[in-house]
């Protein structure tokens, strides 16, 4: 019964977290064409800034669970087993919404510019390792932690996965702005990227 609760609570926040992701998205489609240096950097800032918001909100969603227990009994969402089910809830979560941002920056096209090839490529780069990342620590969860120490030690090495991906993400950008000149200059003036920027600063 508790795991029920649980699940379904990761069921009701995914959801709506990928929908978000999803409407970045939207209706256009790039994939193949060449794009204006602006128009890239607005739609893959956009894509990462709200995959960014939203597996950070996966992370506190597994930080701080829902109570789900009685008031004279400890928290099921504090037993080794609920645990376990809060980390992998937010790693499907995770990988669900990696999947639609790998999606979005397909989507995005390739920036009209001299090295706007590459740096398509080192963004998909990018984006398909962390899903490999997020993945494989997915399958690390095949069993499941039979003592709180276990459950935290699983959700340290998820948070990290997350972590990783995230970080690696804003280094990407960096050294595509490093790599060319006219897309560092858009990068600098999307509004999507500033505050994907600004995001990262307030941390």
């Amino acid at each position: 019964m508790i795991r029920g609760k649980l699940l379904w609570f990761f069921v009701a926040c995914g959801i709506g977290l990928v929908l978000i992701l999803a409407a970045v998205i939207g209706e256009r489609n790039d994939e193949g064409e060449q794009v204006s240096a602006g128009r890239w950097a607005q739609s893959v800032c956009g894509a990462v800034g709200v995959w960014r918001g939203t597996m950070e909100a996966i992370v506190e969603g597994i930080r701080t669970p829902p109570a789900v227990g009685g008031t004279t009994s400890e928290p099921q969402s504090e037993t080794p087993q609920a645990r376990t089910v809060l980390v992998r809830g937010g790693l499907e979560r995770a990988v669900e919404a990696t999947e639609t941002m790998v999606e979005a920056v397909d989507r995005s096209g390739t920036p009209d510019t001299p090295e706007g090839e590459e740096a398509e490529r080192m963004l998909t780069r990018w984006a398909d390792d962390s899903l490999d990342e997020l993945r494989d620590a997915q399958d690390s969860l095949d069993e499941e932690a039979d003592t709180i120490e276990e459950a935290v030690e699983q959700f340290t090495e998820a948070a990290g996965a997350i972590a990783s991906t995230l970080s690696s993400g804003i280094e990407t950008l960096g050294e595509i702005g490093e790599l060319d000149p006219e897309l560092a200059d858009a990068l600098r003036r999307s509004s999507t990227c500033q505050a994907l920027r600004g995001g990262t600063e307030g941390q």
